[in-house]
């Protein structure tokens, strides 16, 4: 390279890290949404000037990788939610409460997640969680608390609900009563998170490849989603945007239906159409089947099913949700046909990827209340191995950071991938 274009490059470089560190200063420049709504279209959320991608962007300058350190740079521009996952209920209410505060200060809005629910993720790369029901509401309670009167938008326990201790196996939990805790403790979360009246809570649904349509809106319906915002949807997955908003649609009109819909369909999500048709089935009917994966070539009979049967309520009537961009730039992850004879984890540091639509609060889609970076962009899922029996990811030739764990790799893969284009964020 030119000494020239070297020089460029860094000026560049450093630059971008000058406009990072000014975050703080300039996020405050906006005005804020009404005080009554935590989120709104002009809603502009928090960005934490030493987030990881920041400390990432001055590794790399430092090694003098600056194509690198740009995009972290870009990267570090943009809002992303603060995960608390673990503490004591003293130790989450300071944590959150010095983020409200944080945030406050610059008339931004913060992104949190709750995510430490009992037996979460069935004792897999993610496990963890309260000891007890008891435990966990009272640090729920503390996380309320630190919230106090400031905005915030709150994800409430990603795959909690889609992935209930009576999904985990058929010996987890024979009685029942594990999940019923699940159940009950979700509901204790989202209407406890919500008796803060500036704060908007999303109770995470999976994506639209997990649940059928009619079991996420039984699940919602159980677990309190009335007492919400709405529901949250692709957390830490690939799945298009627009595959999501259908999937979400398809979900708030089928509560609808089941609970404020014609008498005779009242507790009947089990007759929603699903996003996974069988042919089989009579088009006039319910366009669910049992098949193993959803073809969006099929959705027209969903939408119909829909279209029929719930006509088209206001956006008032039905429930909200929010979309998870922060790695579906480029869709989903499909590995080459019969490399993996068991299940290859697509979603497990899906290789390839790229960063989704930016995150906004004006979306333009009636019922999506915001895209947001819910997963932190080069975070790691887990060590995924694709059911291979080994300890290595074949994908990428190693083991995989634990969960959670920062990887510089994905991270920068997730830039330079990013669709549309990373540019940073004004």
């Amino acid at each position: 390279m030119k000494p020239r274009s070297l020089r460029r490059r860094a000026t560049a470089a450093l630059a971008a890290l000058a406009a990072c560190a000014a975050l703080t200063a300039t996020q405050g420049q906006a005005q804020a949404a009404p005080a009554g709504d935590a989120l709104t279209p002009a809603t502009r959320f928090y960005v934490d000037p030493h987030s990881k991608a920041a400390e990432q962007a001055l590794t790399d300058l430092r090694a003098g990788d600056l194509g690198n350190a740009l995009n972290m740079a870009k990267l570090a521009s943009w809002p992303q939610a603060e995960w608390f996952t673990e503490g004591t209920p003293d130790e989450v209410r300071g944590k959150v409460g010095r983020l409200v505060r944080q945030a406050r200060a610059v008339n931004r809005t913060p992104v949190l997640v709750a995510y430490n629910v009992p037996g979460r993720d069935c004792s897999q790369y993610s496990s963890g969680g309260a000891a007890s029901s008891a435990a966990y509401r009272k640090w729920i309670d503390a996380f309320a608390a630190g919230i106090g009167d400031g905005k915030a938008v709150v994800v409430v326990e990603p795959d909690g609900l889609a992935l209930l201790p009576g999904d985990c196996g058929p010996d987890v939990d024979p009685t029942g009563e594990l999940t019923a805790n699940r159940i009950a403790d979700l509901a204790y979360a989202v209407r406890t998170i919500k008796s803060r009246a500036r704060t908007a809570v999303y109770l995470d649904a999976g994506n639209v490849l997990w649940r059928p349509v009619g079991e996420m809106a039984r699940r919602l319906v159980d677990a309190g989603v009335e007492n919400s915002d709405g529901f949250a949807l692709n957390v830490s997955n690939t799945h298009p945007t627009d595959h999501n908003a259908r999937y979400g649609t398809w979900i708030a009109k089928c509560v609808w239906f089941a609970t404020e819909g014609p008498e005779w369909a009242r507790g009947h999500t089990d007759w929603c159409a699903t996003q996974y048709y069988s042919p089989a089935a009579p088009n006039d009917g319910n366009p669910g089947g049992a098949v193993d994966s959803a073809d969006p070539a099929t959705w027209r009979w969903t939408d119909a099913w829909y279209d029929r049967n719930v006509g088209t309520p206001s956006a008032d009537a039905l429930h909200h949700f929010v979309i998870d961009t922060s790695r579906n730039g480029l869709g989903a992850w499909t590995p080459e046909p019969g490399k993996y004879t068991g299940d290859p984890e697509i979603w497990c540091n899906a290789p390839g990827r790229g960063l989704g639509p930016r995150p906004t609060a004006d979306t333009g889609v009636p019922l999506v209340d915001a895209y947001l970076w819910v997963k932190i962009p080069g975070e790691s899922d887990g060590s995924c191995t694709r059911n291979t029996g080994g300890t290595i990811d074949p994908e990428y030739g190693i083991v995989d950071p634990p969960a959670g764990t920062w990887w510089p790799d994905q991270a920068h893969s997730l830039a330079r991938n990013a669709a549309p284009r990373l540019a940073f964020n004004r």
